[in-house]
Formats: structure tokens, C-alpha cells, sequence
């Protein structure tokens, strides 16, 4: 069970992942050791799973996103880690998550631009065998796109 101090930590941490043990404590209201074991502890027990900087899609080049909606034609081991496993190792498939409805996988991809997305569904997606097909949702504007966890 995460206890409210390592609620406001997480919440802090989320919106400031570049604050200093100092910073962050004074925030919510702790010692700096008692701060520093906390964030410790929850590192440690996986709840903190690294520290990444969020970067602008559109300003680092990848000026297109798509939501892929794919089905396979078995769901036999075999055919589903393949799909993982190809999928898992494509830089270009942000996030994968396998669902109910109408699609067995919903994919979130970012490209260069309309000739590399088709690249990447020609050269990469087309060829997984097991697919039984792929629906595409171009991102037309993002109104809202956030990691951060509803503390």
C-alpha cells in the first residue's frame, strides 16, 4: 500500500523529475534523509521504474502518429510472441497493449512522416505472419497526452 508520502513524493516527482533530494523534500514536507529513503524504497519496490525526460514528438522530427488496431488470425503461442516479440523491439511502437473488442492489439507508433509510416507497415507489419489485419487511426491533433498517474 503506497502511504500519503509517497503520494506527494510520486505526485512531485511526476511534474519535477529533475528535482533535487533537497527540492523535493522541502515539498512535501520531510527531512532530506527521510526524503532520500522513501524515494529509495519506492525505487527499490519497482513503484519509481527509472527517470526519463519528455520529449516534443513534433520538435524531434516525428511529425506523425497512428493508432494501430490489429488482429491476429490465431491466438496460438506461437503466433502471439511472435507479434510481442517483433513488436516489443521496434523503436517506432511506443506502446502496445493487448485489449478486448473488436482488436487483439492497439498499437501507438510515431514517424518521420506519411513515406515512413508506409515503410513501416510494407517492411515490418505486413510481414508478421499470423496477422489477419490492421487498422490505422491517423493522429490528426493531440488534445491531451500525459505518463503522469492521477495522484
Amino acid at each position: 500500500m503506497i502511504e500519503d508520502q509517497d503520494v506527494r513524493i510520486l505526485a512531485h516527482l511526476q511534474k519535477d523529475g529533475r528535482a533535487t533530494n533537497q527540492q523535493l523534500a522541502d515539498e512535501v514536507g520531510m527531512s532530506t534523509s527521510a526524503c532520500w529513503r522513501r524515494v529509495r524504497a519506492l525505487e527499490e519496490a519497482g513503484i519509481i521504474q527509472g527517470y526519463a525526460a519528455l520529449v516534443s514528438r513534433e520538435q524531434a522530427g516525428f511529425a506523425m502518429s497512428a493508432i494501430l488496431h490489429v488482429s491476429l488470425e490465431r491466438h496460438d503461442a506461437k503466433f502471439v510472441d511472435e507479434f510481442v516479440a517483433r513488436v516489443t523491439k521496434r523503436r517506432e511502437v511506443l506502446e502496445c497493449f493487448a485489449t478486448t473488442g473488436d482488436a487483439d492489439y492497439h498499437l501507438r507508433v510515431v514517424v518521420q512522416d506519411m513515406a515512413a509510416y508506409n515503410k513501416f507497415l510494407d517492411e515490418f507489419m505486413f510481414r508478421i505472419p499470423g496477422i489477419r489485419h490492421v487498422r490505422s487511426n491517423v493522429v490528426l491533433k493531440e488534445i491531451k497526452s500525459s505518463v503522469a498517474l492521477p495522484f
